[in-house]
């Protein structure tokens, strides 16, 4: 698939899910290739190619109730997500993900003395921001809801003393490999920047599955702070490697989607992805 094509996609599939929102039923396939501009056929072809399933079941994984649903069906714990070795160094949603945190010290510090690279890639939930040391990924953001401009200062002030330099060249490969349509036994290296606290969320989130959720809740009990729900959706919210680190998978209890700090339309559209690619 062309990076065109990601654009493309995400581009119909956000008006999808207006489309969807605003009907009160579910709309055939003639209905949503209409208001889209294209033929049922192409449509059809389009939608299979990205999601891997036909529109008419993917429309199910865009209403607001999918959230509900998969934390009745895909519902994971965290203590066995970790008894089976999903943490760690081991395999963790569909790539070898490692990771190396920063210390308390060098966090304090803002930043100071870190060559961060960046550039834009494209993904399948639009346009992508990712930002990486000589370490490994340290930052992944989302501009289709937020814009360009806000977008990279958002991730440029978590760093403030780091000195930034864009060079698509060094971030292509690192781009390409987060967002491999298909398994891959490349390492792809974090860098995880943050508090201790945060690192400990972050670590969580890694534990949980592609097309799987958690809550809130069983995040604070994993990192054995239970009372602790609200300082983890901070933690959550503040998670600078979206995606890789899932916080699009962390749900509040009663199945309500929470935030999402790159726009509730793009945590709608990658866990309907998620949920697609592991029905297909």
């Amino acid at each position: 698939m062309s990076d065109m094509d990601q654009s493309y996609h995400y581009g119909v599939m956000r008006r999808a899910i207006e489309l969807i929102d605003d009907s009160n039923e579910n709309l055939s396939l003639d209905d949503l290739a209409k208001a889209m501009g294209m033929s049922p056929a192409h449509f059809q072809r389009l939608f299979s190619r990205w999601a891997g399933v036909s529109p008419k079941r993917f429309q199910q994984y865009l209403t607001l109730g999918h959230a509900k649903a998969l934390l009745r069906a895909q519902h994971t714990t965290l203590d066995t997500a970790h008894e089976l070795g999903l943490s760690g160094s081991g395999r963790l949603h569909d790539l070898f993900l490692r990771w190396e945190a920063m210390s308390p010290g060098e966090y304090a510090r803002n930043g100071r003395g870190l060559d961060i690279y960046w550039s834009w890639v494209d993904s399948p939930f639009g346009p992508a921001i990712v930002m990486g040391t000589q370490k490994g990924i340290c930052g992944v953001g989302f501009a289709a809801e937020t814009g360009a401009d806000q977008t990279l200062e958002d991730l440029q002030s978590r760093w403030p003393m780091a000195r930034f330099i864009e060079d698509s060249a060094r971030v292509a490969p690192w781009g390409q490999a987060a967002f491999a349509d298909k398994r891959t036994d490349q390492s792809l290296s974090l860098h995880l920047i943050g508090s201790p606290m945060q690192i400990k969320v972050w670590e969580a989130l890694l534990s949980v599955p592609s097309g799987q959720v958690t809550t809130y809740s069983e995040i604070a009990a994993a990192i054995a702070n239970p009372k602790a729900v609200r300082a983890v959706g901070t933690a959550v919210g503040r998670n600078p490697i979206s995606w890789l680190i899932p916080c699009h998978r962390a749900l509040r209890k009663s199945g309500g989607l929470g935030g999402y700090h790159w726009g509730l339309p793009v945590k709608r559209a990658m866990l309907a992805y998620e949920t697609a690619r592991a029905e297909a």
